[in-house]
């Protein structure tokens, strides 16, 4: 008896077709680039609000940079922070912010302004619903880089009222690398603060 193609035929395209819808559902990660693991080096810092003083931290770090200091924010009101990216600036760090749209025009105590005002070149990230990343690229390409990231906005509310959390993390350059390249990405599709 002749055995049939046609189950074998059904199967082959069945796995075809899921193949390909596996990959058109695949979530959209970092820009279409696959994730891949990192190796854990350097130090990290962990700090929690209410409570920590992660405020000091990220000041604290602002102050230690050499040559340059990239921020993605979503809502920024801590004038502390922002009087210490315009020192930066004062004193020959480059340093640039990309911000949320909504948040810049819509929160009366937010300081871009003030932060654009002093010098630091701003642009405004109307791409997404939200630009809603928290992040500060700090001497990336030194052994000095450091990265700091997580839930913490760099708001009053955020030190003072919110339970939240920032990662300061040094000595990890590939890490520091993923992040520069993704506030690149964001940076070109930014149109300048006013």
């Amino acid at each position: 008896m002749k055995k049939s193609r046609f189950p074998i035929l059904i199967a082959g395209s069945l796995i075809a077709l899921f193949a390909v819808a596996v990959l058109a559902f695949e979530p959209f990660s970092n820009f279409g680039s696959k994730s891949v693991p990192i190796a854990a080096t350097g130090t990290v810092q962990a700090i929690f609000t209410p409570g920590d003083d992660a405020g000091k931290l990220i000041v604290d770090a602002i102050n230690s940079a050499h040559r340059q200091i990239l921020v993605q924010a979503f809502s920024f009101t801590h004038r502390k922070i922002a009087e210490a990216l315009i020192a930066a600036k004062r004193r020959g760090v480059e340093v640039s912010v990309v911000a949320d749209r909504e948040q810049t025009r819509s929160v009366p105590t937010s300081v871009v302004a003030d932060i654009a005002a002093g010098g630091v070149p701003v642009f405004i990230d109307a791409e997404h619903t939200s630009a809603h990343n928290k992040v500060m690229v700090i001497d990336a390409g030194t052994p000095e880089a450091t990265l700091i990231t997580g839930s913490f906005n760099f708001t009053q509310a955020a030190q003072y009222k919110n339970a939240e959390n920032v990662l300061v993390l040094r000595g990890n350059a590939a890490l520091t690398d993923l992040y520069l390249k993704n506030w690149q990405r964001h940076r070109e599709h930014s149109q300048p603060y006013r």
